[in-house]
């Protein structure tokens, strides 16, 4: 009995020495816990509070037309600064057909700003606001880096919640989001996160742990995911957008499959560059200004980038013959930009020619204007109209008319108005032909 005492005795003993052994362990293994979780907590809040002081809340006052009727409303979204003089980048949507918008900033100042340019094909915008100082910016991460699971963090306005914070995951890449429209449909320029958002916080920054922005938050498709275009797309439509005031871009109109040996041409539209540089239907595009084209969508991002109106070589196997011909880029159509054109303009019923100035460093996406060129860009040309007639074409410059230097749209809309009773206008223009007098006969 009593060694069975003992045995039980030191049972107990031996429990609780391994207890008070196991204890420190167990607390130190808690106390690490906590740690990592504060450290990781601190990042997070940090990297809001280094983020905030970039990135605005925009309000933007509209006219719209309803029953009718133009119609003042109002909306606004998020966005954040990409340069210390005032250049914000946000979504396109937010800001578009803005009559007035105002910038609020995280120390509750707020500033008029003005539209730099936009792109409906990303959804990317630029707007500007002035000021004395030099502004926090974010810095834009390298989209080659992003990786599947890594953390994301969104900042914006939703609902009229200023500086919401809402965190998750990259939980894919390039990914596509087509909507039904005719707009140039980009492909792979997503990134699909968790991290969750709403209306308002449309344009704001999706951030990394290093608090560089890994994308802009752009649509909310439901099914607990985000799209955010990705950075270095945003980046390099920013840069256009700030250097151009829009966005120009090259375009093969032809249409086009992607097959093993690089891409077949289906068929080829008479009077198109395709058509008149000697393509042909069952033609096989395997290089392009010494590029290989594995894809359609590599293919039309390569024309995109190149200049209006520049030859390219481009390679193409023809019955099992290798060829090389040269391409000439026209500009993308309207339609596929989302840009119309104004019917009731006075030019556009006397001349059968709509026009928008040539404005910032517009020249250098033209291979045959230079810094020196002002005037009006050609933006489209009735049919049948004096302008068709006299072959004017898309992309063409239209200096002067009789003599008269044309400064803007306005300038041309006024001497139209003026001089209505006139039956034939001479204009000075310059194009992929040259530049050259043109007799319009109404």
């Amino acid at each position: 009995m009593q060694s069975k005492t003992k045995l039980t005795t030191l049972f107990l003993v031996f429990v609780v020495m391994m207890n008070s052994c196991a204890s420190p362990t167990l607390q130190v293994q808690q106390n690490t816990d906590i740690d990592i979780l504060s450290s990781f907590e601190n990042t997070i809040t940090n990297i809001v509070e280094q983020s905030k002081p970039a990135i605005v809340s925009i309000s933007v006052t509209k006219k719209e037309l309803k029953d009718n009727k133009p119609v003042k409303t109002s909306g606004g979204g998020s966005g954040f600064l990409i340069r210390d003089d005032g250049y914000i980048l946000t979504n396109e949507h937010v800001v578009r057909g803005a009559e007035k918008i105002t910038v609020s900033l995280s120390n509750g100042s707020t500033h008029d700003a003005r539209m730099v340019g936009g792109d409906r094909n990303t959804d990317i915008a630029v707007i500007k606001i002035n000021g004395q100082q030099e502004y926090s910016v974010l810095k834009m991460a390298d989209s080659s880096k992003v990786r599947v699971g890594q953390f994301a963090i969104a900042i914006g306005d939703p609902i009229g919640y200023k500086y919401t914070v809402t965190a998750g995951i990259v939980g894919g890449k390039n990914r596509c989001f087509h909507e039904k429209n005719t707009l140039y449909q980009y492909h792979r320029n997503y990134i699909q996160t968790d991290a969750w958002i709403n209306p308002g916080s449309s344009g704001g920054p999706l951030i990394n742990i290093q608090g560089e922005v890994i994308g802009v938050t752009a649509l909310n498709p439901g099914e607990g995911s985000t799209l955010a275009v990705n950075c270095d797309l945003a980046k390099e439509i920013s840069e256009q957008l700030i250097a151009h005031g829009r966005i120009i871009r090259g375009h093969f109109n032809a249409d086009m499959r992607s097959v093993a040996q690089g891409i077949r041409i289906e068929s080829v539209k008479q009077n198109t560059s395709a058509s008149q540089c000697g393509l042909k239907r069952n033609d096989i595009i395997v290089e392009f200004d010494g590029e290989s084209v594995p894809s359609v969508s590599d293919f039309e991002l390569l024309i995109m980038e190149c200049q209006i109106g520049q030859q390219y070589p481009i390679k193409v196997l023809r019955q099992d013959q290798e060829i090389t011909l040269d391409l000439t880029i026209d500009e993308m159509p309207l339609a596929l930009v989302g840009r119309s054109v104004n019917t009731e303009s006075v030019s556009w019923k006397t001349l059968g020619v709509a026009v928008r100035m040539l404005e910032n460093n517009n020249y250098q996406r033209y291979a045959y204007l230079n810094s020196e060129d002002r005037g009006l860009m050609v933006e489209k040309v009735k049919r049948n109209s004096p302008g068709s007639k006299a072959k004017i074409s898309r992309g063409t410059l239209i200096i002067a008319i009789n003599g008269q230097e044309i400064k803007d749209g306005k300038n041309l809309e006024t001497y139209l108005e003026n001089n209505s009773d006139l039956s034939e206008f001479i204009l000075d223009i310059k194009s992929i032909q040259g530049s050259e007098k043109v007799s319009l006969i109404k």
